[in-house]
């Protein structure tokens, strides 16, 4: 019997990132949460109605870190620091909250290290907040 009470769905805009354990918590959009599986396809002589799909390998799309540009430097730091030379591998998870701000899903990413940063889009005619990005490539995507 139910309980009358309705399981409304997460809502998106609650969420927080970490990297390395460390709330970055400025983020204000995340995507990329996202995980696919390649096939390969096999036609069988004599079966005409289908065509085996076998699987292959899991592909991870980067994650996508968007948020306003402010005084800290941590993504361009570490971004430039990859560009010289020097790439750390970094584990973050992306949390998502519900209305009371309690964790309910965690979605924990491993082995991350930029592969693009994107600077602001400057336009003098409009009062918009400059927006930052970096984009990471990682080795998967684990519910935690």
């Amino acid at each position: 019997m139910s309980t009358g009470k309705r399981p409304d769905p997460l809502m998106g805009f609650r969420f927080i990132v970490e990297i390395d354990g460390i709330a970055v918590a400025r983020a204000s959009e995340v995507s990329g949460i996202q995980v696919e599986i390649e096939t390969e396809t096999y036609e069988e002589g004599g079966v005409n109605d289908f065509v085996y799909q076998l699987p292959k390998r899991a592909k991870y799309q980067p994650i996508v870190l968007k948020r306003g540009l402010a005084e800290g430097v941590e993504f361009w730091q570490w971004h430039q620091d990859c560009v010289n030379g020097s790439v750390k591998r970094k584990n973050g998870s992306i949390i998502l909250l519900d209305t009371e701000g309690q964790e309910k899903w965690r979605w924990n990413f491993v082995q991350a290290f930029p592969v693009k940063w994107t600077g602001p889009d400057l336009k003098a005619e409009n009062a918009s907040v400059a927006f930052e990005s970096i984009e990471l490539a990682h080795h998967g995507i684990r519910k935690g």
